[in-house]
């Protein structure tokens, strides 16, 4: 399969490619057994949710350090969850065993 792209420095690698294929739109309900068992990830609104998966995955550890001190991505809250078992946001999901990388887009 052959694509042709731009050469710039943004063009996505083939992991990128494979996690965008697995990002899916999610209800809370399916979520919430993996925010019993620990492995939620929030990721904010302003960072590509893909992009998180992919630097998990290459075990970016000084690129999701960054994250996780800044709070663009943290272990998701029982606040959080609590709220979104309410309003029932639309979610978009990713997993990167043993995490699932969970943002809430608007």
């Amino acid at each position: 399969m052959s694509m042709t792209m731009t050469t710039d420095d943004t063009t996505p690698g083939p992991l990128y490619a494979k996690l965008l294929g697995e990002t899916a739109k999610i209800d809370w309900q399916d979520l919430e057994r993996f925010f019993a068992q620990g492995k939620l990830l929030a990721v904010a609104r302003d960072l590509d949710l893909v992009s998180v998966a992919e630097a998990i995955a290459n075990d970016d550890s000084a690129q999701v350090t960054q994250w996780l001190s800044s709070g663009f991505v943290e272990r998701m809250q029982a606040s959080t969850a609590a709220d979104y078992a309410v309003r029932k946001p639309e979610l978009w999901a990713v997993v990167v065993s043993p995490w699932v990388c969970v943002q809430e887009r608007s």
